[in-house]
């Protein structure tokens, strides 16, 4: 495994940080080429150092020590193996925070059910609701067929968010998605696939930081931000659809 850092991290969905932050672990390399990568030096060109299984586990009982209120791996997909080594390690060493497996939603399936009991809160980007638009973009001609797939069990493992009376997350499904300029997400899509084949109680953060990064130079449709208005209809029609919103 490569990691890029570790640290209590702030900057989450409130659910997520409560006082002392979320315990995140970022990993070097993505299984997916989004031409607008924001953390392209990390996901695109693995920058990190090596570190075991025993590490792993060392890292995720040092942040619980800190007061952390979970454990946010980013970006694990390409390493699950070693992530349920190290959970067996940290559970029989005492971790008992949430796990949260914050991914880009393009999973196997087979792979997702060996996580069945290990994982407490699955968060998934839903880059895209077509799959042409993740051909072109992220290098991905089957994304919107696979992340349905994967949506529909990991809500099959851990059910609808639950938040207990502390404001924080506990378990469940707790879905991201980035609006893109021109509409270029398929974000409607994205919406009506949760409301209609996952839950209305499903929340989503719908969210607005884009900005042009990494190779979106190749797309002229790509090199501007996102504008107030483009938001706000994606966030209003998820409310419209009962989708509850997250920060």
């Amino acid at each position: 495994m490569r990691v890029s850092s570790i640290g209590a991290h702030f900057g989450e969905e409130r659910v997520l940080v409560g006082g002392y932050g979320s315990g995140t672990i970022f990993f070097a390399g993505c299984n997916l080429h989004c031409a607008f990568c924001q953390n392209w030096s990390i996901s695109q060109l693995a920058e990190g150092e090596e570190v075991t299984d025993e590490a792993l586990c060392g890292f995720m009982l040092e942040l619980q020590g800190k007061g952390c209120h979970n454990i946010n791996i980013v970006t694990p997909t390409h390493y699950t193996a070693h992530l349920a080594s190290a959970m067996a390690l940290a559970t029989e060493r005492g971790l008992e925070i949430p796990l949260v497996y914050n991914c880009g939603g393009y999973e196997n399936v087979e792979v997702l059910k060996m996580l069945d009991g290990i994982v407490d809160i699955y968060m998934p980007d839903i880059k895209y609701g077509s799959n042409e638009a993740a051909a072109r973009y992220s290098s991905v001609p089957d994304y919107w067929d696979a992340v349905r797939r994967a949506v529909r069990e990991m809500h099959r493992q851990v059910g609808d968010l639950h938040i207990g009376p502390d404001g924080l997350a506990r378990r469940g499904l707790l879905v991201r998605h980035l609006v893109l300029p021109h509409g270029i997400a398929a974000s409607r899509a994205v919406i009506d696939f949760l409301a209609d084949e996952i839950s209305v109680n499903t929340y989503i953060n719908v969210m607005d930081q884009y900005r042009p990064a990494w190779q979106a130079a190749r797309y002229p449709e790509l090199m501007r931000r996102i504008e107030p208005r483009e938001w706000e209809s994606v966030a209003e029609y998820a409310v419209s659809k009962g989708l509850r919103l997250a920060e």
